[in-house]
């Protein structure tokens, strides 16, 4: 049962060359409750592509093809769209806003009732309703 939707950051820690060991271990504990929105497969998939050809991006791709592909991906679907909708007029009259691909990934870990780990704690800090796990503090 998925619990937890993984932030890019999150999702890039584990090929850091020394990825944060406490983050590593709450990974693999919860291996089969992690899912990524599909604005954070995006994301990933757009830097991988970015990268110039050599060993690096090899090692992304297998990465992406080994352990990225088996996560569910969650969609940011008319639901999440409805919610960030609202999400986004409620922060703006508080005058805060959002990147926007920060407010569709919070608006998937919400309507999916899912905590979203990632290291921008303070970046998702003002979300109404979003459980947010820093797994690298």
């Amino acid at each position: 049962m998925v619990k937890v939707l993984l932030d890019t950051n999150a999702l890039s820690e584990a090929v850091r060359p020394a990825p944060h060991a406490g983050f590593m271990k709450r990974l693999r504990a919860n291996e089969a409750k992690l899912a990524l929105a599909s604005v954070t497969l995006h994301e990933a998939l757009y830097g991988l592509e970015r990268l110039p050809d050599g060993r690096r991006k090899e090692m992304l791709r297998e990465y992406m093809r080994d352990v990225v592909t088996k996560m569910p991906v969650l969609p940011y679907d008319a639901k999440a769209a409805e919610w960030h909708a609202r999400e986004r007029v409620r922060l703006e009259a508080a005058g805060r806003t959002l990147p926007y691909a920060d407010g569709q990934i919070a608006a998937v870990a919400v309507v999916n009732g899912l905590a979203l780990v990632t290291a921008n704690v303070r970046d998702f800090r003002h979300v109404e309703g979003l459980r947010v796990e820093n797994w690298l503090a």
